[in-house]
């Protein structure tokens, strides 16, 4: 009875430590709530909260110039290890392809881990472009801004601009491609190569908004918009023009910064580039040759190569007989 009752204790405390092992893996992996001055972050990898924080916080403050808005609210900021986490917290299926989400309605914004999945961009991007839709949302209350406004002070402000947004402009104008701001409103619906176009003229417009007409300006009109005005009126009364006007002045801006000419120097740009990667793969791989033979060249310098095989002329007296005792 011993040996039977030493097995089963045995196995027992096995299972406990098997049991308890499980619940300190889960419990790691289990996202924990840290509160900081400005966010409430929900995440499992405490040490990834200093460059988020850091992050943000210089975001907001970026914000608060450009809306006018001091943000006094703390947004959730959720990181999600899987595809399950994530959808829990944005309430559905999400698109494979998407890496964050904003849900102004809740406050808070849920991003895909950079440790846990390939986002294919900037995590840095990723984090300004999610929070600037939730500050824009609390600038204008109940009332929403047109899409392309939203989704362009979003990359305004995350700096998301690149040299394929400037070609993709210069190609749209060339092609005679390029959308009305209104439009822009279906972009869910656009293709791959139409929705980038739709992206990069929301930029256009946010920057050549600010640019053009200034803070105050800008703000007046979202204050229009969140006294529930329409954005023809809220633009009218900011900048003097109605919508159609804007339009027209911003197309022009458009036709004179994208053109034949910019698209030639965008794709001469990337002719050079792929020529220099071309020169340089050839160097790389000229040094690497250049490599093998010193190595070839040292090795063959311990080879031995003083062979004597006697007088070619004279095949039956050999001409080192002094080397070759075994003839005497």
């Amino acid at each position: 009875m011993l040996p039977i009752f030493c097995v089963m204790r045995r196995r027992v405390i096995w299972s406990a430590l098997f049991a308890i092992a499980v619940a300190a893996v889960a419990m790691a992996a289990e996202p924990q709530r840290i509160e900081t001055g400005r966010f409430v972050y929900h995440l499992s990898v405490p040490k990834l909260l200093p460059a988020i924080d850091s992050l943000l916080g210089r975001t907001e403050s970026k914000l608060r110039i450009l809306l006018r808005d001091s943000l006094d609210y703390k947004p959730e900021v959720y990181i999600a290890d899987d595809e399950q986490s994530f959808e829990q917290v944005v309430g559905g299926k999400f698109p494979d392809w998407g890496a964050a989400a904003a849900l102004p309605q809740r406050r808070l914004m849920a991003l895909k881990s950079p440790l846990s999945f390939n986002l294919n961009r900037s995590f840095d991007e990723l984090l300004a472009h999610e929070f600037s839709h939730l500050a824009l949302a609390h600038r204008t209350g109940f009332y929403s801004v047109p899409r392309w406004f939203d989704e362009g002070l979003a990359m305004y402000v995350s700096l998301e601009w690149s040299w394929s947004d400037n070609l993709a402009m210069s190609k749209a104008a060339v092609f005679r491609q390029l959308l009305t701001l209104d439009t822009i409103e279906f972009v869910n619906r656009f293709s791959e190569g139409s929705a980038h176009v739709a992206y990069a003229t929301s930029y256009m417009a946010v920057a050549y908004l600010y640019k053009q007409y200034g803070v105050e300006a800008v703000n007046q009109m979202l204050d229009s918009i969140a006294r529930g005005r329409t954005i023809d009126v809220a633009l009218a009364g900011a900048t003097g023009s109605s919508y159609a006007d804007f339009e027209k002045e911003f197309r022009v801006y458009l036709d004179s910064r994208f053109n034949a000419t910019s698209l030639m120097a965008d794709t001469m740009y990337f002719w050079m580039a792929l020529a220099l990667i071309l020169i340089l793969g050839g160097y790389l791989q000229f040094r690497r040759r250049r490599a093998y033979y010193k190595k070839w060249e040292k090795e063959d310098q311990y080879e031995s190569k003083d062979f004597d095989y006697g007088d070619p002329e004279k095949l039956e007296q050999p001409d080192d007989e002094d080397d070759e005792p075994w003839r005497a």
